[in-house]
């Protein structure tokens, strides 16, 4: 299988593509990759494009396009909103794990709790691409800004299903394995490490939001948000 490369360029059948400068290094400096040798390439928008390398200079490559194919997007789409914490090797695990997992978008929430509110975006793309890469996805995952819980609720009224996992006993909420219905766009919401607050999980909830647990244990907001990415993924796609 050929190593699977990102180009933000047009991909078509007969096209000659001039890789970007650091692609071009790790092709050539890295994997020593050679004239003739083949690789893949996408756009992160769902093109497929089978290549074969042209000229190979120190720190340039071009490659010529043999095929392109488009993939479609996974009919039943999954949107997760996180809180996301302080700590930036956890975030950054989050980002890689639940793209990894087929992940349509990614919305940084702003809860009354949070306790992260600025996000190194350039850098939280490059982890998207190189998890897309990695598990040999077509699709990058949307990256949303900062989102508040009142702006989310004014845009998301047409996703069918809507959970909020929380660790209020006094609150309803249903087991993930109950709750989860198959065959339906989701929007599921981790909050932060402090969990959401009453009154922000009751306007949620008034709001068509189910609450949902994840088990007695409670786990910490990576834990939880890759936990439901994969029982979401396995049900609808596994």
């Amino acid at each position: 299988m050929a190593p699977l490369f990102f180009h933000d360029g047009i991909l078509t059948a007969g096209a000659e593509v001039h890789l970007h400068d650091d692609t071009a290094k790790h092709v050539v400096q890295v994997l020593r990759m050679q004239q003739g040798d083949k690789i893949d390439l996408t756009d992160g928008k769902g093109t497929h494009a089978h290549a074969v390398i042209g000229q190979v200079q120190k720190k340039r490559c071009t490659v010529m396009v043999n095929d392109a194919h488009q993939h479609e997007r996974r009919q039943i789409s999954l949107h997760l909103g996180v809180a996301f914490t302080k700590n930036s090797s956890r975030n950054e695990w989050i980002l890689e794990k639940v793209t990894e997992l087929g992940v349509a978008s990614i919305i940084p929430l702003q809860t009354t709790r949070s306790e992260r509110e600025k996000f190194r975006y350039d850098r939280w793309q490059n982890i998207l691409l190189s998890a897309i890469l990695q598990s040999r996805q077509y699709f990058l995952p949307e990256l949303k800004d900062l989102t508040s819980l009142d702006k989310l609720l004014s845009t998301s009224a047409g996703i069918e299903q809507k959970l909020l996992a929380h660790c209020i006993d006094a609150m309803p909420r249903q087991p993930i394995r109950e709750a989860v219905q198959k065959d339906k766009e989701t929007l599921l919401l981790i909050g932060p490490e402090g969990d959401f607050t009453e009154e922000e999980v009751n306007s949620l909830t008034s709001k068509g939001f189910r609450g949902i647990s994840m088990g007695s244990n409670r786990l910490r907001t990576e834990t939880a948000a890759v936990t439901a990415c994969a029982f979401f993924n396995m049900l609808n796609h596994g």
